[in-house]
Protein backbone atom coordinates (compact mmCIF):
# COMPACT_ATOMS: atom_id res chain seq x y z
CA UNK A 1 0.00 0.00 0.00
CA UNK A 2 1.32 3.42 -0.93
CA UNK A 3 1.76 5.89 1.89
CA UNK A 4 0.88 9.55 1.36
CA UNK A 5 3.72 12.04 1.42
CA UNK A 6 3.99 15.56 2.71
CA UNK A 7 0.79 17.62 2.31
CA UNK A 8 -1.04 14.61 0.87
CA UNK A 9 1.35 14.30 -2.08
CA UNK A 10 2.64 10.91 -3.05
CA UNK A 11 6.21 9.73 -3.26
CA UNK A 12 7.87 8.84 -6.56
CA UNK A 13 9.41 5.41 -7.10
CA UNK A 14 12.74 6.65 -5.73
CA UNK A 15 11.10 7.95 -2.53
CA UNK A 16 11.15 11.66 -3.35
CA UNK A 17 8.00 13.64 -2.76
CA UNK A 18 6.41 14.71 -6.03
CA UNK A 19 6.48 18.46 -6.65
CA UNK A 20 3.41 20.46 -7.61
CA UNK A 21 3.00 20.59 -11.36
CA UNK A 22 3.39 23.98 -13.05
CA UNK A 23 -0.04 23.56 -14.61
CA UNK A 24 -1.74 23.33 -11.21
CA UNK A 25 -4.30 26.12 -10.98
CA UNK A 26 -4.36 28.75 -8.24
CA UNK A 27 -7.93 27.70 -7.36
CA UNK A 28 -6.71 24.20 -6.57
CA UNK A 29 -3.92 25.57 -4.41
CA UNK A 30 -6.42 27.74 -2.52
CA UNK A 31 -8.22 24.57 -1.44
CA UNK A 32 -5.04 23.52 0.33
CA UNK A 33 -3.52 26.85 1.43
CA UNK A 34 -6.65 28.90 2.06
CA UNK A 35 -8.62 31.58 0.24
CA UNK A 36 -5.92 34.17 0.93
CA UNK A 37 -3.41 32.33 -1.27
CA UNK A 38 -2.46 34.49 -4.29
CA UNK A 39 -5.08 37.04 -3.37
CA UNK A 40 -6.11 39.17 -6.32
CA UNK A 41 -5.07 36.52 -8.84
CA UNK A 42 -7.50 34.58 -11.02
CA UNK A 43 -8.31 31.06 -9.85
CA UNK A 44 -7.58 29.64 -13.32
CA UNK A 45 -4.02 31.04 -13.39
CA UNK A 46 -1.37 28.33 -13.57
CA UNK A 47 1.24 27.95 -10.85
CA UNK A 48 4.12 28.45 -13.31
CA UNK A 49 2.66 31.82 -14.39
CA UNK A 50 2.14 32.88 -10.78
CA UNK A 51 5.74 31.97 -9.90
CA UNK A 52 7.07 33.98 -12.87
CA UNK A 53 5.01 37.05 -11.97
CA UNK A 54 5.96 36.88 -8.29
CA UNK A 55 9.66 36.24 -8.98
CA UNK A 56 9.73 32.94 -7.10
CA UNK A 57 11.37 29.72 -8.25
CA UNK A 58 9.12 27.30 -6.34
CA UNK A 59 5.87 27.06 -4.44
CA UNK A 60 7.82 26.75 -1.19
CA UNK A 61 9.69 29.96 -1.91
CA UNK A 62 6.44 31.73 -2.77
CA UNK A 63 4.83 30.58 0.48
CA UNK A 64 7.84 31.79 2.50
CA UNK A 65 7.82 35.10 0.64
CA UNK A 66 4.16 35.65 1.51
CA UNK A 67 4.68 35.27 5.25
Amino acid sequence: MKQPGLDGRHRDQNGQIRQKNGTTQVGTLREQYGEGFAEGRRSDMHLKTLLEREGASSLSQLLKKGS
